[in-house]
């Protein structure tokens, strides 16, 4: 099927999820890639009493706290693209 074709479905507001090779449909910059972190004996121990508690692994809490922390930076920096002066710069 032509481009110009499953466009003008797509337009019309027919379902084209059978036109498309979803099997082999990635979300991009969503592969896992495997990184090395060194943390102090206290904070190991402290993510593991935090994951024993919520019922998750360490992986996971450690996964799920930078992604809430990268959240916030990025509206912080968000909010200084438009010219913003920022109020308090620690991280």
């Amino acid at each position: 099927m032509k481009a110009k074709v499953l466009e003008e479905k797509f337009d019309r507001g027919e379902d084209i999820t059978g036109y498309l090779g979803l099997d082999r449909a990635r979300r991009p910059a969503q592969e896992p890639k495997r990184v090395n972190v060194d943390f102090p004996i206290w904070m190991v121990h402290s993510l593991d009493r935090e994951a024993g508690r919520l019922g998750v692994t360490r992986q996971s809490i450690i996964k799920f706290w930078i992604a809430e922390k990268l959240k916030v930076v990025s509206s912080r920096n968000a909010g200084m693209e438009n010219g913003d002066v920022p109020q308090n710069r620690r991280v």
